[in-house]
């Protein structure tokens, strides 16, 4: 009777922990009002709150590292046809040093 006690007390106890972290996970923060100093602060403070992650800033990408699709495309099926000629060559003469060995491809999979 008393393993069942302690059982039941501690699931109860696992149960009001579980309550209070969805209870505290779930709530909606809402930003507490701003405490208004009595002295004006100076020009440098009066700038844009510091947040910890921006409104969504869009980096612009340099044109010099844009590839054209195209190229991508011609690397992508340069990959796929060595892949293709390495499972080929396996399935002719398979050995386990072919089925570890890297294929010419400059792409990494």
């Amino acid at each position: 009777m008393e393993m069942f006690l302690m059982a039941m007390c501690m699931g109860l106890f696992a149960f009001a922990i579980a309550g209070i972290a969805f209870g505290a996970a779930t709530r909606s923060e809402e930003p507490s009002p701003a405490v208004q100093p009595a002295t004006e602060p100076e020009p440098i403070m009066q700038l844009a709150p510091g947040r910890f992650f921006g409104d969504n800033v869009m980096t612009p990408v340099p044109l010099q590292l844009q590839v054209p699709i195209e190229a991508l495309l011609l690397q992508i099926e340069s990959h796929v046809r060595l892949e293709q000629a390495a499972a080929e060559s396996f399935l002719q003469f398979p050995t386990p040093a072919l089925l570890q060995s890297r294929t010419m491809s400059p792409l990494v999979h």
